[in-house]
Protein backbone atom coordinates (compact mmCIF):
# COMPACT_ATOMS: atom_id res chain seq x y z
CA UNK A 1 0.00 0.00 0.00
CA UNK A 2 1.52 3.26 -0.92
CA UNK A 3 0.36 5.83 1.86
CA UNK A 4 1.08 10.08 2.47
CA UNK A 5 3.30 8.56 5.32
CA UNK A 6 5.55 6.60 2.82
CA UNK A 7 9.37 7.74 2.51
CA UNK A 8 9.22 9.35 5.92
CA UNK A 9 11.46 12.07 5.34
CA UNK A 10 9.78 13.34 1.77
CA UNK A 11 5.90 12.58 2.38
CA UNK A 12 5.88 13.47 6.35
CA UNK A 13 3.32 16.10 5.60
CA UNK A 14 2.74 15.74 1.80
CA UNK A 15 -0.82 16.67 1.00
CA UNK A 16 -2.95 14.57 -1.94
CA UNK A 17 -2.51 16.09 -5.13
CA UNK A 18 -5.14 15.44 -7.56
CA UNK A 19 -5.35 15.40 -11.69
CA UNK A 20 -8.54 16.28 -13.48
CA UNK A 21 -9.68 12.73 -12.99
CA UNK A 22 -9.76 12.92 -9.34
CA UNK A 23 -6.41 10.30 -9.10
CA UNK A 24 -3.81 11.56 -6.39
CA UNK A 25 -0.08 10.54 -6.80
CA UNK A 26 -0.53 7.22 -4.80
CA UNK A 27 -3.41 6.03 -7.47
CA UNK A 28 -6.73 6.70 -5.33
CA UNK A 29 -9.68 8.90 -6.62
CA UNK A 30 -11.60 11.31 -4.72
CA UNK A 31 -15.54 12.32 -6.60
CA UNK A 32 -16.01 16.18 -5.70
CA UNK A 33 -12.99 16.47 -3.83
CA UNK A 34 -14.22 19.69 -2.48
CA UNK A 35 -16.37 17.63 -0.37
CA UNK A 36 -13.90 15.42 0.73
CA UNK A 37 -12.32 16.37 4.64
CA UNK A 38 -8.96 14.88 5.11
CA UNK A 39 -7.36 14.47 8.53
CA UNK A 40 -3.50 14.16 9.63
CA UNK A 41 -1.56 10.69 9.26
CA UNK A 42 -4.13 9.00 6.88
CA UNK A 43 -3.54 5.87 4.89
CA UNK A 44 -5.38 5.02 1.90
CA UNK A 45 -4.62 2.29 0.08
CA UNK A 46 -3.95 2.47 -3.90
CA UNK A 47 -7.58 2.19 -5.87
CA UNK A 48 -9.96 3.13 -3.39
CA UNK A 49 -12.48 5.62 -4.46
CA UNK A 50 -13.71 7.79 -2.32
CA UNK A 51 -17.56 9.93 -3.63
CA UNK A 52 -17.36 12.62 -1.23
CA UNK A 53 -20.88 14.32 -3.32
CA UNK A 54 -22.76 14.70 -0.19
CA UNK A 55 -19.66 14.62 2.14
CA UNK A 56 -16.62 12.50 3.74
CA UNK A 57 -14.75 13.39 6.59
CA UNK A 58 -11.49 11.36 6.92
CA UNK A 59 -10.17 11.77 10.90
CA UNK A 60 -6.61 11.65 11.97
CA UNK A 61 -4.66 8.35 11.63
CA UNK A 62 -7.65 6.51 9.62
CA UNK A 63 -6.25 3.44 7.64
CA UNK A 64 -8.14 2.17 4.50
CA UNK A 65 -6.95 -0.73 2.46
CA UNK A 66 -6.51 -0.99 -0.78
CA UNK A 67 -9.72 -1.14 -3.47
CA UNK A 68 -12.33 0.15 -0.96
CA UNK A 69 -15.49 2.01 -1.97
CA UNK A 70 -16.30 4.82 0.13
CA UNK A 71 -19.89 5.87 -1.47
CA UNK A 72 -21.69 9.25 0.24
CA UNK A 73 -24.44 9.26 -2.63
CA UNK A 74 -25.70 5.88 -4.31
CA UNK A 75 -27.54 5.56 -7.85
CA UNK A 76 -28.26 1.76 -6.80
CA UNK A 77 -30.68 2.28 -3.94
CA UNK A 78 -30.85 6.08 -3.92
CA UNK A 79 -29.22 7.01 -0.24
CA UNK A 80 -27.42 9.99 0.04
CA UNK A 81 -25.66 10.92 3.55
CA UNK A 82 -22.27 12.03 4.56
CA UNK A 83 -19.43 9.33 5.58
CA UNK A 84 -17.24 10.35 8.94
CA UNK A 85 -14.36 7.79 9.66
CA UNK A 86 -13.31 8.37 13.07
CA UNK A 87 -10.19 8.86 14.49
CA UNK A 88 -8.24 5.53 14.50
CA UNK A 89 -10.55 2.95 12.84
CA UNK A 90 -9.25 0.77 9.60
CA UNK A 91 -11.06 -0.56 6.83
CA UNK A 92 -10.18 -3.61 5.87
CA UNK A 93 -8.87 -4.39 1.59
CA UNK A 94 -12.45 -4.10 -0.82
CA UNK A 95 -14.47 -3.30 1.80
CA UNK A 96 -17.71 -1.09 0.46
CA UNK A 97 -18.80 1.67 3.08
CA UNK A 98 -22.61 3.32 1.99
CA UNK A 99 -23.72 6.46 2.14
CA UNK A 100 -24.66 7.90 5.94
CA UNK A 101 -22.75 5.51 7.61
CA UNK A 102 -20.06 6.51 10.36
CA UNK A 103 -17.53 4.40 11.58
CA UNK A 104 -16.39 5.17 15.30
CA UNK A 105 -13.20 5.77 16.90
CA UNK A 106 -10.91 2.70 16.84
CA UNK A 107 -13.11 0.54 15.08
CA UNK A 108 -12.13 -2.10 12.74
CA UNK A 109 -13.80 -3.22 9.81
CA UNK A 110 -12.87 -6.39 7.93
CA UNK A 111 -11.30 -7.11 4.59
CA UNK A 112 -13.98 -7.47 2.16
CA UNK A 113 -16.84 -6.31 4.22
CA UNK A 114 -20.33 -4.00 3.06
CA UNK A 115 -21.33 -1.96 5.79
CA UNK A 116 -24.86 -0.31 5.39
CA UNK A 117 -25.25 1.15 9.03
CA UNK A 118 -23.23 2.82 11.78
CA UNK A 119 -20.46 1.49 13.94
CA UNK A 120 -19.83 3.00 17.48
CA UNK A 121 -16.51 3.01 19.02
CA UNK A 122 -13.97 -0.04 19.17
CA UNK A 123 -15.80 -2.68 17.74
CA UNK A 124 -14.78 -5.01 15.34
CA UNK A 125 -17.20 -5.61 12.44
CA UNK A 126 -17.22 -8.07 9.05
CA UNK A 127 -19.03 -9.60 6.13
CA UNK A 128 -21.52 -8.84 3.91
CA UNK A 129 -23.86 -6.77 5.44
CA UNK A 130 -21.22 -6.08 8.23
CA UNK A 131 -22.10 -7.06 11.80
CA UNK A 132 -20.22 -7.02 14.98
CA UNK A 133 -17.64 -9.82 15.32
CA UNK A 134 -16.17 -8.71 18.83
CA UNK A 135 -15.43 -5.03 20.93
CA UNK A 136 -11.80 -3.94 19.75
CA UNK A 137 -9.69 -4.70 23.20
CA UNK A 138 -7.54 -1.26 22.61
Amino acid sequence: MITSTDCKDKMKSQKPIFDKMGFTQWMWRVLYKENLKLGKKTEIGSFTVIDAKNGVVIEDNVKIGWSCSIISDSTVDGRRGKVVLKSGCKIGANSVIMPGVTIGRNSVIGANSFVVKNVPDNEIWVGTPARKLKTNPI
